[in-house]
C-alpha cells in the first residue's frame, strides 16, 4: 500500500537511507512518487554522497538511465516501510535533514560547457571517488560506457584519462610500476604524461614477439587515446589554468618547432627520436609498427567521426616522418642488424610518402644504383650540424620529407651498410658526416680501415675482386659519372670524395696483388689502351707490394713464403717494370736473401734471421758478418760471401761511406767487396785458420787493394776548409786492418798446418814468420798515412824474431856441418893432408858486423843500412869464393851505395846456385818496405840517372822475389809524386 502523505523531509531522510544502504529498489519507488521533491540534481548527490563506491556500477547504472529519460515506474504496491524513521518524532526528521552534507556535483575548475550538466558532473564525480576510495578503476568504463552518446565531453574524458590510465596499470604493463588515481594522472603535464604511459614501452616484454608487439600497441592504445580530441587542450587550459606549461612544451612552442595544437604529438616525437639514442631497437619498432598520429585504438568508445581534420591529419603525418628520418640518423650502433634497422625505417616512410620501395640493403649493395644529383643546398658543409641536433627543426633540411633528403639516406645508407659489411662500422650519422665535412683525413681513416678487411681473401674469384673495386669507385662520387651534368670530377661527393680517384685504383690494385689475382690485375691495370692509373703510380704499388709482401715473410727462401710473393710480383708485370732500377735491387735483393738462407742464422736474444732484417739493418753487411760467426769454416766459401756483398750493394741497401765521399754505386761494390774479403780474413784467424787468411791477404786483398785506396782525399791534401775541420775518414779502413791482423798472428796449438809448402822453407817458425813479414807488407800498403807507425812496429817485431831464427837455425846448420866431417867419422883412415877448400856451405861473419839496423828510426840511413845488413844474410850460404874472401877480408860497408854485394849476388844466383827462398823473401821485405815507405821517409825517385851501384841494389831487390817485383813502380811513382795528389788507379775506376 502508498504512503502518499510522506513530508519532505521524511521522503529526503528515506532517499538517504536507502542510498546508503544500497536498496535501489526503495529509492526508485521513492523517486517515482516523489518527483517534485527527488529531483534529478538531488538524487545524483545523495548518490554521490551516499550510495557505497564499492557497489558494482551495473547495479545502478539502469536507475541512472531512468532518472535520466524521467521514465521511472513504480511497480511496488507495498508500502513503504519507515522502521528507519519509527519512533523519530517528525520535528526531529527536519532537523537532523538540515544538517546532511551532500556532495556538491560541480567542482572547483570545472568547465564551464557542463556547469549545467548534471548527469556529465555526476558521472566524473562518481568515476573520480570509485577509483579514489576504490582503486576500482575497471568499474568506471562500465559506469561511463552509456552515456558517452550522451555528452562529447564525457566521450572526450573518458577516451583520454579513463582508457589509457587503465591500459596502462590493468591491461600492459600490470604490477610493474606506481599507479596514479585519475586526480594524479590529469595533473601530470604532457611531457610528463608522456613520459608515464611509455615508461615501460618496449622494456618489460619477457619475448621478442611480445616486446615487437607491445612498441605499437603502447604508442596506438596509450599515446593515441591521451591525445584524442580538440576538447583535450580546451578542457586542459580551464583545468591548468593556475599551473604553468610545461618547459620542454613551452621550448618546443617557443623555438617555432610546434603550436600549442599538437605540442603533445611532438613530444612523442620527441620520445621516439630520443629511443633511438636509448634502445634503437624500440625506436625502429615504434616507426616500424605504429602509422603516426592517425593510427590510433580508442577501445571502441568512439563514435565514428574523424577527430582529426584533414590538414592537421596532414601537417601530423609530415610530422611523423621527419621523426622517423630523424631516427635513423640517430641509431648510434654500428652493426648490420642496426642498419637492417635504418632500412625498415625508409621502408616506412617511403610507404607513408607513397614512394617507390627500394630493394633489401644486399641488393642495393650488389646493384650500387647512382644517386641522382642533390640541390646544391643538401651537400652543404654547414648542414653537418643538422646531423647532430635540432633534427626535428622545420629548418633542418636533412630530415624533410622530401626526394631529395630520400635519396641523401639512401645513399647514406647503403655507404654505411658497404663499409660495415667490409669491416669498418659505420652508421647512417657517421656516413653524413663523411660526405658533407668531407674532410680528408676521416675519409682516409675510414678507407684504410675498409680496405684492411680484404688484405686476406685468397679463395675469393675474380667476380669478388671486380665487386670490390666497383664498391670502392661507388663510395667516392656514388655513381656520379653516370650523369652527364657532374660539375667537378677531380672530387667525388660520396664518403670517400677528397681521396683521389687514383690513389683508390692503386689500393684497389694493391688489393688485387695482395690477394695473388695477378692475372685481373693486370686485364684491370697494364694491358688496357686507356690504363685507370698512370704507369708511374703503378710501378709505385708494384714495388711497394713486392715490399711489403718481402717485409712479411718469415723464411728467406725465394721459393717459400714471402720472398716467393714478392718474386712472383715482379714477375706478374713485366710490361710496367723491365728496365726499372727498382725492379732490378729487389731481384738482387731476393736473391741475396735466398743465399743467406742457406747458411744457420740467428740474430740478437734467439730470434732466426727474417728477411726484412736485411732491408731495415742499417749495416747489412754486419748480417755476413754473423754468418761468418756462426757458421764454422764458412770463411773459406769467400767467393759466396763476395757475391753476397756485392748484391747486397746492388739491391740498393745501405752500404756506410764514410763522410767526404760521393755515394756511387761502383764505390758501394768496391766498399762491399773489400769489407767482406776482411771479414773472412778475420774469421779465419779467430778460427786459427792462418793459412787461408795468409792467401786471403796475398791474393785477395792484393786484387782489390790499391795504395790510394786508404788515402785521405783532396781535403786533407790540399788543407783546405774550415779550421779546426776533423780530417775525413779512409775509404777502405779493412784491408789494412785484416793483413795487419794477419801479421800479427802468432802459431799456437790449435793453428792448422799447412798441407804443403812449396818452396818455402824447410823450418815451419821461419816460413811462419816470413808469412806474417808478407801480410805486414801489405798492410803497409794499404794503411792510412796516421797508422803506420802501428804496422811499422808490428814489423819490426817480427824482423828481430826472423833474424833470431835465421842466426840460430845458421849455427845449428854450421855445428852439424862440424860433426859431419870426414875426420870425425869412426872407422875412418888416418889423416891424410890434402888441400882444403873452403867450405861454400860456411858462411863466416866479421865478428866485428854491426848489427842490424831498426827500420823504425825512418830516416834514409836507416833504410839503407837495413838494406845492406839483410843483403849480406843472404851471402852467408853462398858457395863463392869472392863471398868467403869478402866476409874474411873487411867488414861490409853501411854506406847509401853497396854496389859490390848486390852485384855478385846476383851473378852467383845465375852462375853457380840459387839463392834460398828465405833469401829471396828476405830480400823481397826490404825492397817492399823500401818501395811502400819511400815515400813516407823521402827516399830520392830512382830514375835514369842513377848511379851504378843503385841499380845494383834494385836489381838485387828485384831477382829477390815477385813481392819486390810487383811493389817496384807504385814505390817509384809515389817518390816522383811525394807532394802531388793521389787518385785511383784505371784498374779500380774509383
Amino acid at each position: 500500500m502508498a504512503n502518499p502523505d510522506l513530508e519532505p523531509a521524511m521522503v529526503l531522510w528515506l532517499a538517504i537511507d536507502s542510498a546508503t544502504k544500497s536498496d535501489l529498489r526503495l529509492l526508485r519507488t521513492l523517486v517515482s512518487r516523489h518527483r517534485n521533491i527527488l529531483r534529478n540534481d538531488l538524487v545524483f548527490r545523495i548518490l554521490l554522497t551516499h550510495l557505497p563506491e564499492s557497489l558494482e556500477s551495473s547495479k545502478y547504472v539502469p536507475f541512472i538511465k531512468d532518472i535520466l529519460s524521467g521514465e521511472i515506474i513504480d511497480d511496488s504496491e507495498d508500502t513503504i516501510i519507515l522502521d528507519s524513521i519509527k519512533g523519530i518524532n517528525p520535528a526531529e526528521v527536519h532537523k537532523r535533514v538540515k544538517k546532511l552534507h551532500l556532495l556538491p556535483l560541480r567542482w572547483k575548475d570545472a568547465p564551464s560547457d557542463i556547469l549545467d550538466d548534471h548527469l556529465v558532473m555526476f558521472l566524473i564525480q562518481r568515476a573520480l571517488r570509485i577509483d579514489e576510495n576504490t582503486g576500482l578503476l575497471s568499474e568506471v568504463p562500465t559506469l561511463l560506457a552509456p552515456f558517452l552518446s550522451y555528452s562529447s565531453y564525457l566521450r572526450t574524458w573518458t577516451i583520454s584519462t579513463i582508457l589509457p590510465l587503465l591500459r596502462l596499470n590493468y591491461e600492459y604493463h600490470s604490477g610493474t610500476q606506481p599507479i596514479l588515481t585519475i586526480r594524479e594522472f590529469e595533473a601530470l603535464d604532457d611531457v610528463k604524461g608522456t613520459k608515464y604511459l611509455l615508461s615501460k614501452t618496449g622494456k618489460d616484454s619477457s619475448t621478442s614477439g611480445e616486446e615487437n608487439q607491445s612498441v605499437g600497441r603502447d604508442l596506438r592504445g596509450l599515446t593515441g587515446p591521451w591525445l584524442y580530441g580538440d576538447n583535450r587542450w580546451k578542457r586542459r587550459k580551464v583545468q591548468d589554468n593556475s599551473t604553468k606549461q610545461s618547459q620542454a612544451a613551452a621550448s618546443l612552442e617557443k623555438a617555432g618547432i610546434i603550436n600549442h595544437k599538437y605540442a603533445g604529438w611532438e613530444l612523442v616525437f620527441a620520445w621516439v627520436t630520443a629511443e633511438a639514442g636509448i634502445s634503437w631497437t624500440t625506436a625502429v619498432k615504434a616507426i616500424e609498427q605504429w602509422d603516426g598520429p592517425g593510427d590510433v585504438d580508442l577501445g571502441g568508445f568512439e563514435d565514428g567521426t574523424e577527430w582529426l581534420d584533414e590538414e592537421d591529419q596532414r601537417h601530423l603525418e609530415q610530422r611523423y616522418a621527419k621523426a622517423a628520418l630523424a631516427t635513423a640518423y640517430l641509431i648510434p650502433e654500428s652493426s648490420m642488424e642496426a642498419l637492417e634497422g635504418v632500412h625498415r625505417i625508409l621502408s616506412r616512410i617511403l610507404t607513408l610518402l607513397d614512394m617507390d620501395k627500394i630493394p633489401t640493403l644486399e641488393a642495393a649493395a650488389a646493384i650500387l644504383t647512382p644517386i641522382p644529383t642533390f640541390e646544391e643546398s643538401y651537400l652543404y658543409r654547414k648542414n653537418a650540424k643538422h646531423l647532430r641536433n635540432n633534427h626535428l627543426e622545420e629548418k633542418n633540411t636533412l630530415t624533410n620529407p622530401n626526394e631529395s633528403s630520400i635519396n641523401l639516406i639512401k645513399a647514406l645508407l647503403v655507404s654505411a651498410y658497404l663499409l660495415t659489411r667490409g669491416g669498418e662500422g659505420c652508421t647512417v650519422k657517421r656516413a653524413g658526416e663523411l660526405a658533407l665535412l668531407q674532410d680528408e683525413r676521416e675519409q682516409m681513416m675510414a678507407f684504410r680501415g675498409f680496405i684492411s678487411s680484404f688484405g686476406h681473401r685468397s679463395g675469393s674469384d675474380d667476380r669478388f675482386w671486380i665487386k670490390m673495386r666497383n664498391e670502392l669507385l661507388w663510395l667516392r662520387d656514388w655513381g656520379a659519372e653516370e650523369f652527364e651534368d657532374t660539375t667537378d670530377p677531380s672530387q667525388g661527393r660520396g664518403v670517400f670524395g677528397r681521396i683521389h680517384k687514383e690513389s683508390i685504383e692503386v689500393e684497389a690494385f694493391k688489393l688485387l696483388i695482395a690477394n695473388a689475382r695477378y692475372t685481373l690485375a693486370r686485364s684491370i691495370y697494364e694491358t688496357p689502351a686507356e690504363k685507370p692509373i698512370p704507369e708511374e703510380y703503378l710501378q709505385h704499388a708494384i714495388f711497394t707490394a713486392a715490399e711489403n709482401a718481402y717485409d712479411i715473410a718469415t723464411n728467406p727462401n725465394k721459393s717459400r713464403g714471402g720472398v716467393k710473393k714478392c718474386d712472383e710480383i715482379l714477375n706478374a708485370f713485366p710490361d710496367t717494370i723491365n728496365g726499372h732500377l727498382r725492379a732490378q735491387e729487389l731481384r738482387n735483393l731476393i736473391q741475396v736473401t735466398d743465399e743467406i738462407g742457406r747458411y744457420s742464422l740467428v740474430l740478437k736474444q734467439g730470434q732466426p734471421f727474417k728477411p726484412v732484417s736485411l732491408r731495415v739493418n742499417p749495416d747489412p753487411l754486419s748480417i755476413l758478418n754473423k754468418i761468418l760467426e756462426q757458421n764454422d769454416k764458412s770463411y773459406t766459401q769467400i767467393n759466396d760471401f763476395v757475391r753476397m756483398a756485392r748484391e747486397m750493394a746492388k739491391a740498393g741497401l745501405n752500404i756506410p761511406i764514410p763522410d767526404g765521399y760521393p755515394t756511387t754505386p761502383d764505390l758501394k761494390l768496391k766498399i762491399a767487396e773489400k769489407r767482406v774479403i776482411s771479414m773472412c780474413i778475420d774469421m779465419a784467424l779467430a778460427e786459427d785458420d792462418f793459412e787461408t787468411a795468409y792467401s786471403y791477404v796475398v791474393t785477395r786483398l792484393k786484387a782489390v787493394g790499391r795504395q790510394a785506396h786508404t788515402r785521405m782525399p783532396e781535403l786533407e791534401r790540399r788543407n783546405t776548409g774550415c779550421i779546426g775541420q776533423r780530417p775525413p775518414r779512409p775509404i777502405d779502413d779493412w784491408s789494412w786492418r785484416a793483413a795487419l791482423q794477419a801479421g800479427k798472428y802468432r802459431k799456437n796449438s790449435q793453428t792448422t798446418r799447412a798441407t804443403h809448402l812449396g818452396n818455402t822453407s824447410g823450418n815451419p817458425e821461419i816460413r811462419h814468420l816470413q808469412q806474417r813479414m808478407d801480410c805486414l807488407a801489405q798492410a803497409l800498403r794499404l794503411a792510412p798515412r796516421d797508422t803506420l807507425q802501428e804496422v811499422l812496429n808490428a814489423y819490426r817485431r817480427c824482423e828481430e824474431e826472423l833474424e833470431t831464427m835465421i842466426k840460430e837455425e845458421a849455427e845449428q846448420e854450421e855445428a852439424w856441418d862440424e860433426k859431419a866431417d870426414d875426420k870425425n867419422m869412426p872407422g875412418g883412415y888416418a889423416a891424410t893432408p890434402a888441400r882444403k877448400y873452403p867450405d861454400a856451405r860456411t858462411p863466416r861473419r866479421n865478428k866485428n858486423e854491426e848489427a842490424p839496423v831498426s827500420f823504425f828510426d825512418l830516416s834514409k840511413e836507416s833504410i839503407t843500412r837495413a838494406q845492406t845488413g839483410l843483403s849480406a844474410l843472404s851471402m852467408f850460404r853462398g858457395k863463392s869464393q869472392r863471398a868467403e874472401i869478402m866476409g874474411e877480408s873487411h867488414s861490409v860497408p853501411m854506406q847509401a851505395e853497396v854496389p859490390g854485394p848486390a852485384t855478385d849476388l846476383t851473378g852467383s844466383s845465375s852462375g853457380r846456385t840459387s839463392l834460398r827462398k828465405r833469401d829471396q823473401l828476405r830480400n823481397a821485405a826490404v825492397g817492399t818496405l823500401a818501395g811502400g815507405i819511400g815515400w813516407l821517409i823521402n827516399a830520392p825517385p830512382v830514375n835514369a840517372n842513377a848511379t851504378s851501384s843503385e841499380r845494383g841494389s834494385v836489381h838485387s831487390r828485384n831477382s829477390s822475389g815477385s813481392t819486390g817485383r810487383s811493389h817496384e813502380a807504385p814505390a817509384v811513382e809515389d817518390s816522383k809524386q811525394e807532394d802531388e795528389e793521389i787518385t785511383w788507379d784505371d784498374e779500380d775506376a774509383w
